[in-house]
């Protein structure tokens, strides 16, 4: 019988101890951030940066485009205004001249789309490689255990998203000096 009592006082004693260190665990919380990525490419100078170098590389042919297309539609209500007064072979011929100008605009227009398209994924590419550089030292830095990038509602103060844009521009002021000194 006492063996008995001291077996149940024991049991009793062992989930007593492991509450004891349940706190000592509890202690270590789970601390998570967000990243509104979004913002991160609006706003930092990276980002910026390779929108202003997207817009100065594509800016002459998007010109061009533009007066292009502002010559066929010129070309077309020129045609429109004066096939009344054309011959049946002189009015097919204009028309079929139209036609391949139209078809020359709309092969470039969407040549450059997808040229424009293509370049503004790869320094997008090199934004969000360097942003994700920059969010896992802040994350480190800070002892994060897990940063998001999507949520449906994240409380304001797990936000990092400032401190990310802030060292992604300290870092863009950091490689560009050394650049500019090449």
């Amino acid at each position: 019988m006492k063996h008995l009592i001291r077996a149940a006082a024991g049991a009793l004693l062992v989930p007593i101890f492991l509450l004891a260190a349940v706190p000592a665990q509890a202690q270590e919380t789970f601390r998570i951030g967000f990243v509104n990525p979004d913002r991160v490419l609006r706003e930092a100078q990276p980002a910026k940066a390779a929108q202003a170098k997207l817009e100065a590389e594509f800016l002459k042919r998007e010109k061009d485009l533009t007066g292009q297309g502002d010559a066929l539609k010129a070309a077309s209500e020129k045609f429109e205004r004066e096939a009344p007064t054309l011959s049946e072979s002189q009015r097919v011929s204009r028309q079929r001249a139209l036609v391949d100008q139209d078809r020359d605009f709309q092969r470039k227009r969407r040549e450059f789309q997808e040229d424009l398209n293509a370049r503004k994924n790869e320094e997008l590419q090199q934004v969000y490689e360097r942003a994700n550089r920059v969010v896992k030292q802040v994350a480190e830095a800070e002892k994060y255990d897990a940063i998001l990038q999507e949520a449906i509602y994240i409380n304001p103060k797990h936000d990092i998203t400032d401190k990310v844009i802030k060292a992604l521009n300290a870092s863009a002021v950091g490689s560009s000096a050394p650049a500019a000194g090449k």
